[in-house]
């Protein structure tokens, strides 16, 4: 498996652990854990991680069933070879509802601190995005592991939507390529742990920049 490594928080480069320190470290960010991004996706590499993150607790969200002509484009994890995976990133690439071409979705599970949520919404350098999601009355709701979760609004770069909420304890992130491809979770979507079961029927196509683009 072919993987680019990064950090989860700017998206640039990070040096592993040496004679001089015993982290990764991001020249911008300071000690990180490494953001690993496959080049290419298919069912064995997508298998390969989701044993991982099954094994750590930590949910790989994919819609699923998946609309009408999307597929599973992009496929990244923190964690480095002592710690536990601290987050996933699933890339889908479909129509878009004006069908003006295509639609890219980002869906992020994280723990508290990671950064990649936050990166991925255009806000790269905050570690959380919980005080921006603060507030009475949700904005759109999905079904995550079979439970009702709410998902929050969230002020980004006008090129994108982001709705973010928790679920299985952990902070999720939907992000949406271009912007009024945010209809994807006004539609009330079935998001699929993948570290639960791995559907046979997943479609994979050609790898979405989304993921190794900085922001």
């Amino acid at each position: 498996m072919s993987l680019a490594v990064s950090c989860p928080r700017c998206g640039g480069p990070v040096r592993p652990p040496g004679l001089t320190h015993s982290q990764w470290l991001c020249d911008s960010c300071g000690p990180v854990l490494p953001l690993h991004t496959a080049s290419r996706v298919n069912r064995e590499v997508v298998a390969s991680a989701v044993e991982r993150a099954k094994r750590d607790g930590m949910p790989m969200w994919c819609p699923w069933p998946m609309p009408p002509g999307w597929m599973v484009t992009g496929l990244g994890w923190v964690a480095d070879d002592r710690s536990r995976v601290a987050a996933t990133a699933v890339a889908c690439t479909g129509p878009t509802p004006l069908g003006d071409g295509p639609a890219d979705v980002v869906l992020v599970a994280e723990e508290p601190g990671v950064g990649l949520g936050a990166r991925m919404a255009g806000l790269p350098g905050q570690p959380d995005l919980g005080p921006d999601i603060a507030g009475a009355g949700s904005h759109a709701k999905v079904k995550a592991a079979g439970h009702p979760t709410p998902l929050w609004s969230v002020e980004v770069p006008p090129d994108r939507s982001v709705y973010a909420g928790e679920a299985k304890g952990r902070w999720i992130y939907a992000i949406a390529w271009p912007a009024h491809a945010g209809y994807f979770f006004a539609e009330n979507p079935v998001l699929h742990d993948l570290a639960e079961w791995l559907p046979a029927e997943l479609v994979f196509g050609a790898p979405s920049p989304r993921l190794s683009s900085s922001t």
